[in-house]
């Protein structure tokens, strides 16, 4: 139970960075397998890969972490420095921004 007078519990702000921290990685990480995947599938006829399904998972569970960092930090955002507060919210507004992009991308093409 959260205490009463706002202030987070003993350890969110090291939660919150550790999962933010998780969801970076994951998505760094998705990006290798992402540009070898759509490598393979414009450069030959062989449409089955194994990049574009491994990006996927390590975007989806950077996702994930994401979530799991920004649900914490929106839910104790007056209790928490700034710097946990961006850290705990930029990655899931990074990924949010990338949608946006690419939604507007693909409508306009």
């Amino acid at each position: 139970m959260p205490p009463v007078d706002g202030t987070p519990p003993y350890g969110t702000a090291q939660r919150i960075r550790t999962r933010a921290i998780w969801a970076v990685a994951l998505f760094t990480a998705s990006l290798p397998p992402a540009f070898i995947g759509f490598g393979i599938a414009t450069a030959t006829d062989d449409q089955t890969n194994l990049a574009m399904p491994l990006a996927f998972i390590f975007w989806s569970t950077g996702l994930l972490f994401a979530l799991w960092a920004a649900v914490p930090t929106l839910r104790y955002w007056d209790g928490l420095p700034g710097t946990i507060r961006w850290l705990g919210s930029l990655p899931l507004l990074s990924v949010s921004l990338f949608l946006s992009v690419g939604l507007i991308g693909a409508l306009v093409v």
